[in-house]
Order: structure tokens, then sequence, then C-alpha cells
């Protein structure tokens, strides 16, 4: 074991001095084409690595079953057959696949002590991370319509929030969603040379598997820019749109009791939405400011990883009717 870390770490010493640089058109000829990258992000030391592996496979554990319960919740309680609970549940399938794509992979590779990932599988990580993430966002947006709906035009609620716009906003958020990554894998599938072959993180993270490509700079500039608009401005703002929209009906009602509850209707979503946006914000700030692989990988875990893990526990212990169903479902298995 001792003879094959030296060697893993002689490799990458090698390929960090032959990788500073992106390489000339001349150069690039010479070069063979990366089979493999290496994940170098929050790894600790071998004795500690049980301890590390028993926290995310706790983690993960406890995130999957909290959804799962949420979905089952919503299904088996004819009550929570509403726009909201019919989001939510898809928004919960959403995390659970956010977190599978990339939590049971670090977990394997702490078991087999090996940093490494091949290229096809980096890619098909990177695709199914940047789905479940954007449908995350996409869904977190329409929930904030919802709302916007439910408190703003209630009289008109279940006209507007028909079964049929429900669907079609939610095959919108998956189109979307599919559609950037398609983007990026476009853009990724070009990639041929690469400056290095370490990710500073625990799994394929799109913006740094950019960053480590030769690919014209321009083009990833491009797409970078046109993600982060689309996909992150025009949602957060449908967002602060709704919630303001929400506060200045809410603050007009003349009785406080109606404050207070369309108050309460509204605050899971938004502690789920500074959750998932305020890590998500703090991931991009700290991708910018550091290059660290700690600091990268503790960013995107909060992201990725705890706020999954932190949705279903929002939801259920912050909503009545989440609890009640949850009660009835458990009776009913006991």
């Amino acid at each position: 074991m001792g003879s094959s870390l030296d060697l893993s770490s002689l490799v990458l010493t090698q390929q960090r001095n032959s990788r500073k640089q992106c390489p000339s058109n001349r150069e690039s000829q010479n070069l063979t084409l990366v089979s493999e990258f290496y994940l170098m992000g929050f790894y600790v030391d071998p004795e500690h690595q049980s301890v590390l592996f028993g926290l995310f496979l706790s983690i993960y554990l406890v995130s999957v079953l909290g959804n799962l319960l949420i979905i089952l919740a919503v299904i088996s309680d004819s009550h929570l057959h509403t726009p909201m609970y019919f989001f939510l549940s898809n928004l919960s399938w959403a995390d659970m696949g956010l977190i599978s794509t990339t939590v049971p992979n670090f977990i394997v590779s702490i078991q087999i002590h090996s940093r490494v990932i091949s290229y096809v599988s980096c890619l098909t990580q990177m695709s199914f991370y940047i789905t479940f993430a954007c449908m995350d966002g996409m869904l977190l947006t329409v929930m904030a319509y919802d709302r916007f709906v439910a408190i703003c035009h209630p009289l008109n609620y279940h006209v507007i929030m028909n079964p049929r716009l429900c669907v079609t906003l939610l095959l919108v958020s998956f189109l979307l969603s599919f559609l950037e990554t398609q983007l990026h894998l476009l853009v990724a599938l070009q990639m041929t040379n690469f400056k290095d072959a370490e990710i500073a993180n625990f799994f394929c993270d799109p913006s740094q598997v950019l960053n480590l490509s030769c690919y014209d700079t321009f083009t990833k500039s491009i797409v970078q820019y046109l993600v982060s608009i689309v996909y992150g401005m025009f949602p957060m703002s449908g967002i602060l749109f709704s919630y303001y929209k929400i506060v200045s009906s809410i603050l007009s009602m003349p009785s406080s009791s109606g404050r207070s509850k369309a108050f309460s209707t509204c605050g899971s979503h938004l502690s789920v939405v500074f959750l998932f946006w305020g890590t998500g914000i703090g991931v991009y700030i700290g991708s910018i400011l550091s290059h660290s692989s700690g600091n990268s990988a503790v960013s995107s875990i909060m992201y990725s990883v705890v706020t999954p893990m932190l949705n279903p526990f929002i939801y259920s212990l912050r909503n009545r009717d989440i609890k009640s169903a949850l009660r009835m479902f458990h009776n009913g298995i006991i």
C-alpha cells in the first residue's frame, strides 16, 4: 500500500509540473488526451478516513430517507394533493438525485483509497449534477410563484394553478435543466488538452472542469456568463419579485392573524431559498477568491450535501400538514 501511494504521489507531481500552462497549438499536438482526473478535495489522513466514511454515509442515508418520507407523505395523504406539495415532492426527488450524484462515489473512493475518476465517469457525474442542481433552482422559483398566486390572488388560486399548469411548469423546469446540461456537455466534449488533471473538489465540479481545460477561453466565458444569467439571475429575480409582491400583500392585510398565517405558509420555502441560494452564491464567490481544494470542497459540501439533507427537516418541522401526514403514514405502517 505504501509503495502504491508513493507511485500515485509521483504521478501527480509529474502531472502538476507538466500542466502548469495551456500549451500552444504546436505543443498540443504532442500531448495525449486526459483519460482520468484526480479528485483532490476534502481528503484526510488514512487513520481518519473511517470517520469521514461514517459521516458521509450517515448524511447520505438521512438525506435520502428524509426526502423519501416527504414524497411518501405527499402521495399517501389526499389533503396534500395541491400544487404546493406537488412541487415539494418533486423538489425532494431533485434533492435525492443531487446528493446521490456526488456522495456515493466519494464514499466508494474513501473505501478503495483512490482519488481517480475516469474522463467518461467525470462527464457523466458532471451532467447529472448540473441537471439536479438546476432542477432545484427552477423548482424553488416555481414554488415562489405558487406562493405569490396563493397569497396575492387567493380567490383565483385553484383556477390559475390548475393541474395542467403545474405539470407544464415542472416540464419546463426539467427541459431548462436538460438544456443547461447539454450546453456544458457540448463544451466539455470539445476538450482535448488540460493544464492540470487535478480537480480541487470531491466530485467533478462543472466550473472547475471547464477552468482546467485548454479549450477556447472565449467560448468558456460565454457559456459561464450565459449560464449565470439564465440560470442564476433570472430565477433569483423571479423569487425576489414574487416575495416583494407577497410581502406587500401581507403588510396590507388588516388582520394580524391573517398576516401571521400568510407568513407561516412562506416560512419553510423562504428558509430553503436562503439555504440553497446562499450556499450556492458562497460556492461561487469562494471559487473566485480562493483556489484551495479544502475551501472549495467545504463550500461544495454545504451546497450539494448539507442543503438536500436539511430541506426535509425544514419542511417537516415548520409545516403542520407535513407532520400530520407523516404521523398518519407512520400509523398506517404500524
